[in-house]
């Protein structure tokens, strides 16, 4: 066949191929929708559509098709979130208890902000949903928040008794809004960590350290004749071309990805200090960490990596986690956080301020009505932490008397459903890191009533899914499994608010100051929601 002949078929084929995808009024009707969802997923400007660029390229890939203004547009995301949040409506209505996380913050166009999100187990599987963010303009008292948590509640969920806890951070005002609701407040376990760890920090031995490192990170990234020089040494040496990270005060866990870094990259650190041509002699011995430092670094390493190995624990949404609170606590205090006679004083001096903090934080029994912790309600109900080897003897039984207590409020069983056995999912070496071989035998005697029968038996691994260990055992324990289902389903820390903060950075900033309040909180909805 010829050339010319080859390009004439060609051409019929496109030609066809175009006359076939004409665009008549239900393929615009779908090009507009997948826009309008894409502006909403991608986080995109809603002006995006009268821009120049995209007009000539909808012009290319569809001639035919009428791009639609920033008002239609405006109108089908009102309307695609009024469809979105009723159908979340309908959802949240068949789930009987849920647990909510709330968080309070400011945007670039100092707009004050609150976020509100829901968790529950349906089917054996963890779900959240972002509920709203909503304009804060009132002062951010105690009373304030907990009318907005009562109304916000009942506008979503249609009662606030189905809300079984509220999870937040341990400021004063939360800590109030959530006294004397009909829910259980639960403090964020990431920020009483991140307290606790700073009190290790404010230890003066190792406050100079984290100034010194500070000090060093930000010369390299100041200086492009520093980094040029440390990219040259690393080449040299062999050693990762890993940039150097720098501490940020509000998050507690980057001192140790700081300090991970510099111990990786020491030598060529040293190296480069020690280069005349790089750096001047008097910057060198200011910036120079002394073999103390070093030291402290290094034994500080172990410490830190498994307290962020608990932070990135029970900061999931997808696992259940609130039940492992006092379990992860009990190891840190007892296991990572215990003294050793071989380390330095200073390592000590962080472990103990860190341990004592953890230990006046952590409230087993509320001293006001000297109610059990809800987190020691849901260890219970762990088929991996049922032991409850992490507390007193005293304390055990008294837990396991509030769990018989709420035992005999359920009346309903769930319809018995058969199940086949599923493999376990992974081991997380999170999890390993941080409990030994050893956690799981029983402590009880078979009886057969359905809750000693449940305590009867032994404990799974900490690396098995105890959501699934349900499923496959809810028939036999049909008033515990809705129990559990309650409890387990409270998140252990108010992350999930707080990670909206990261989606709403990137809808409310210097470009994008026209935006109203209600088309934030509907953008960030269907972002975290579709």
């Amino acid at each position: 066949m010829s050339s010319d002949t080859t390009k004439d078929a060609t051409q019929t084929s496109i030609a066809s191929f175009t006359v076939r995808q004409k665009c008549n009024a239900a393929r615009g009707e779908k090009m507009t929708q997948l826009i309008t969802e894409m502006i909403a997923k991608d986080l995109l400007p809603i002006r995006f559509v009268e821009g120049e660029g995209f007009k000539d390229l909808m012009n290319y890939v569809e001639p035919q098709y009428n791009v639609p203004s920033r008002k239609t547009v405006t109108r089908r995301i009102e309307a695609l979130y009024e469809k979105t949040a009723s159908s979340l409506k309908d959802k949240l209505s068949k789930t009987a208890r849920m647990a909510i996380t709330t968080d309070a913050w400011t945007s670039l166009t100092t707009e004050s902000y609150i976020t509100l999100t829901c968790h529950y187990i349906a089917e054996w599987e963890m779900h959240s949903a972002v509920l709203e963010t909503r304009s804060f303009d009132e002062r951010h008292t105690a009373v304030n928040i907990a009318n907005y948590l009562k109304y916000a509640t009942e506008q979503w969920l249609s009662s606030s008794e189905k809300v079984i806890a509220c999870v937040h951070d341990n400021a004063s005002n939360m800590v109030l809004a959530n006294r004397g609701a009909f829910w259980e407040s639960v403090p964020c376990f990431a920020h009483t960590l991140q307290l606790a760890i700073n009190e290790g920090f404010s230890v003066a031995s190792v406050k100079s350290v984290i100034a010194a490192s500070g000090r060093l990170v930000a010369h390299f990234h100041h200086s492009t004749v520093a980094t040029a020089a440390l990219r040259q040494k690393q080449q040299q040496q062999n050693v990762p071309e890993h940039k150097l990270i720098q501490y940020c005060r509000t998050r507690w866990n980057s001192v140790y990805d700081m300090f991970e870094r510099l111990f990786e990259q020491r030598w060529t650190v040293c190296a480069v200090l020690s280069d005349r041509n790089t750096t001047k002699l008097a910057d060198a011995k200011t910036l120079d960490l002394k073999d103390e430092h070093w030291q402290i670094i290094e034994e500080l390493i172990p410490v830190l990596q498994s307290l962020k190995c608990a932070t990135t624990t029970m900061c999931s949404e997808t696992h259940v986690c609130v039940s492992m609170v006092y379990p992860i606590t009990h190891s840190l205090i007892t296991k990572h956080l215990n003294t050793q006679t071989s380390e330095s004083p200073r390592v000590s001096e962080f472990k103990t301020a860190v341990a004592e903090s953890l230990k006046r934080r952590i409230i087993t029994v509320a001293e006001d009505d000297e109610k059990v912790a809800l987190p020691l309600i849901a260890a219970t109900l762990d088929p991996r932490h049922k032991h409850l080897k992490f507390l007193e003897t005293e304390l055990r039984a008294r837990v396991k008397e509030s769990l018989k207590q709420l035992f005999d409020t359920v009346t309903n069983s769930v319809t018995p459903i058969q199940n086949d056995p599923q493999p376990d999912r992974a081991a997380a070496t999170a999890l390993d890191t941080l409990f030994g071989e050893d956690y799981g035998a029983s402590d009880f005697c078979s009886c057969d009533t359905e809750i000693e029968r449940y305590f009867s038996e032994p404990c799974i691994s900490v690396n098995q899914d105890p959501l699934l260990w349900w499923k496959v055992n809810e028939n036999r324990f049909t008033k515990l499994s809705i129990i559990a289902q309650w409890y387990l389903a409270v998140p252990a820390t108010s992350v999930p608010a707080e990670r909206v903060f990261s989606t709403a950075g990137l809808i409310v900033n210097r470009l994008r100051t026209r935006l109203s309040p209600e088309h934030v909180d509907q953008l960030i909805f269907l972002n975290s929601n579709m």
